[in-house]
């Protein structure tokens, strides 16, 4: 057994080694050595782009580009479009960004990965805080973003359809079923069951999907694949309206009471309380949005930073040097891709306990005998 963990954990630097050296690949093609005066202004500047680009989502998948011929490796997405009636194509049409699509008299260009309508000549004209005034259509395209997530799914939906299959054969999961127990006895023992009390097995299989989810995720931010979904303030403000409407849809008497009309609270107080606790409502699930959001991209950019500091430097001391603080990053970035995951799921559950919870209204009058231990 000492023996193959020994092997898993070479296996797994090897991966990491491989997924930075590809990373620093990909920016190396981006710089020129060759040029003078402006040359490190200019690499810097492309360092600075690739980041974003990473960042961002897009309508491409990209697993490798190259500087000095432009080439792109990779493949295209389907773009969907409502502007008077639904447009489908693909994205490969727009040859990143270069070209425009006409369609039924209509001219279409990709900026920074956002479609607009232009006319005939491509024209982005900008407001006067520096952003593009073009009208957008409505874009319900399958982006990178989007694509990850739904393999994402459809891993989790095996995943878990073949680990309930192994139950139905005996008492103990098997092949990696065996992985899959100890996080889901973990999630129900130590997340659902102190946080929420005796209804924990009707919200388990939520906390299961969103702790699996964002783990899932946030494991594929760190491969070569340009993957940043949870560093997408839209995706993580989705999850967090979902526990958010779950807490608003679960909330018992006690727990509307409590925000409205604090029990046991002088009412000129309960006047004051109500609005901070109505803010509250709304200051949880931002909290959640938030946390998990800048985490993501806060690893994100220390990583792909780093790297792009090795070309900048382009010297045997700066190269070995960033590239042993970028593993050490990364290996820090498993962590938080966990942990993240976990707290985004234990204050879930935490909410949902605060609304599911009941109270004992049974106050002792004044002439009671209080026991006294």
């Amino acid at each position: 057994m000492q023996k193959e963990n020994i092997a898993k954990f070479f296996l797994a630097c090897l991966l990491m080694f491989v997924t930075l050296s590809t990373q620093a690949t990909t920016l190396k093609a981006g710089a020129d050595p060759q040029q003078e005066g402006d040359a490190k202004v200019n690499t810097e500047e492309e360092i600075t782009d690739y980041i974003d680009h990473h960042l961002a989502d897009a309508h491409y998948v990209n697993f490798l580009s190259d500087g000095e011929t432009g080439a792109h490796y990779g493949f295209s997405l389907p773009v969907i479009l409502w502007d008077n009636g639904l447009k489908i194509f693909s994205s490969g049409k727009f040859h990143h960004g270069e070209d425009l699509v006409e369609i039924d008299g209509q001219h279409y260009r990709m900026y920074h990965s956002k479609i607009y309508k232009t006319d005939a000549e491509g024209t982005i004209t900008y407001n006067e805080d520096g952003f593009p005034a073009n009208e957008r259509p409505l874009d319900f395209s399958i982006t990178k973003n989007v694509l990850y997530m739904l393999l994402v799914s459809v891993l989790m939906f095996f995943m878990f359809t073949s680990l309930a299959r192994s139950y139905k054969k005996g008492p103990l999961p098997r092949k990696f079923g065996r992985v899959l127990e100890p996080l889901v006895l973990y999630v129900r023992d130590e997340i659902a069951k102190p946080n929420i009390g005796k209804n924990y097995r009707k919200y388990t299989g939520f906390l299961l999907t969103v702790f699996f989810f964002i783990w899932i995720l946030n494991l594929l931010g760190m491969t070569p694949l340009g993957v940043n979904v949870t560093g997408n303030i839209a995706v993580t403000m989705a999850l967090a309206l979902i526990t958010f409407f779950i807490v608003q849809f679960s909330g018992n008497k006690d727990y509307w009471k409590h925000i409205f009309w604090m029990p046991g609270v002088p009412w000129p107080m309960k006047i004051i309380l109500a609005p901070i606790e109505v803010l509250g409502m709304f200051t949880k699930p931002f909290a959640l949005m938030i946390r998990l959001f800048a985490n993501m991209t806060a690893g994100h950019v220390i990583v792909m930073t780093l790297l792009g500091l090795i070309v900048v430097f382009q010297n045997w001391i700066a190269g070995p040097a960033f590239f042993g603080f970028t593993i050490f990053i990364s290996v820090i970035e498993l962590l938080v891709a966990f942990l993240q995951a976990y707290i985004f799921t234990l204050l879930s559950a935490l909410y949902i306990g605060m609304a599911v919870e009941e109270h004992d209204d049974h106050h002792p009058a004044d002439n009671e005998d209080i026991p006294v231990l």
